[in-house]
């Protein structure tokens, strides 16, 4: 990855879901290296711990919060911690997901309502939790952002991923509504909708047909890493605050 600085994201503060891996892990050890303080919310503490204590060994600062982030209790719990260590947040990261594709007619509810809890819920729990650190932050001059990471799948069907792609295309347009709704007030709302990309999502997936074809796909199109998308965030939360690059699609070559 081109290593490039964003001095704009020094001094702010960030909280991360989905941190202990994939694209979570990849977006807050880049903002940490930019001088973000940043809060690692996910449920693997072991994961955490070990990712906190990397970004303090590279000169940055890091607040390990194991979150169920289906719980609410558990989110503002986090939150609470959030601020007594660093303060009002401004920038979130809503990176947590799971993706568990099936044909509908499996009828894996199991399945639909982790997607719906994760995916969805979770992302309005993390909202419901931050959203007033945000308009306060924007209210004082400063910069306030809230990126959403939905997917490709949230407009471009794909066979037997219909929940999934029904979970990210809620997420797309949320962040399309909560636009019209914190963009009067300074803060700012991007939507990310990466490709094939490579994370943990894969591994969830318990359909082994499904996980070959996957497995294909990556070799024939060459997937994103998560590194890509973290660069992206990183772009995007640095610019002028009253810039707001709202919605981004970004593919692999091959697939675009």
């Amino acid at each position: 990855m081109t290593q490039t600085t964003y001095d704009n994201l020094s001094g702010r503060t960030a909280l991360v879901t989905g941190a202990a891996s994939g694209m979570g892990e990849a977006t807050a050890r880049l903002l940490a290296a930019n001088g973000a303080r940043v809060a690692l919310l996910a449920r693997r503490a072991d994961r955490l711990t070990e990712l906190a204590a990397k970004i303090g060994a590279d000169g940055g600062q890091a607040l390990a919060l194991p979150t169920d982030i289906t719980d609410q209790a558990s989110v503002d719990a986090a939150a609470e911690r959030v601020h007594a260590a660093y303060g009002r947040v401004d920038l979130v990261v809503n990176a947590a997901g799971v993706m568990l594709p099936n044909p509908v007619t499996d009828g894996r509810a199991d399945e639909w309502q982790r997607m719906l809890d994760t995916n969805v819920a979770g992302a309005l729990r993390v909202i419901r939790a931050v959203t007033s650190d945000l308009i306060e932050t924007a209210a004082a001059g400063g910069t306030a952002d809230l990126v959403n990471i939905s997917s490709i799948g949230a407009h471009v069907p794909f066979p037997n991923y219909a929940v999934y792609g029904a979970t990210k295309a809620a997420l797309t347009y949320l962040s399309q509504s909560l636009r019209t709704e914190l963009g009067p007030l300074d803060v700012r709302v991007t939507n990310i909708e990466p490709g094939l990309t490579e994370s943990e999502l894969a591994s969830h997936v318990d359909n082994a047909e499904l996980s070959g074809q996957l497995d294909g796909m990556f070799e024939a199109l060459t997937g994103l890493a998560s590194d890509d998308i973290a660069d992206l965030i990183a772009y995007t939360t640095s610019r002028p605050r009253h810039v707001n690059l709202r919605q981004a699609v970004l593919l692999p070559t091959r697939q675009a």
